[in-house]
């Protein structure tokens, strides 16, 4: 299993919510580091579709790189 690094341009509570709601539906494990704009994402699924997904809560997203 692989941990993804990428940076999301989240505010708030309600955008980390965003996130939250578009990963459940993967069904991956992730951690959400809110004053950090970072989200971690334990899967083995292809990056495109990880940065896809992200992409869905209209924020800003940039893949970092895996940890």
């Amino acid at each position: 299993m692989t941990t993804h690094e990428f940076f999301v341009d989240m505010t708030c509570e309600g955008c980390s919510g965003a996130v939250t709601r578009v990963l459940n539906k993967l069904d991956v494990k992730f951690d959400i580091d809110l004053p950090n704009k970072k989200v971690f994402i334990e899967s083995d699924k292809n990056t495109d579709v990880l940065l896809e997904t992200l992409k869905k809560t209209g924020k800003t997203v940039t893949y970092i790189g895996t940890k």
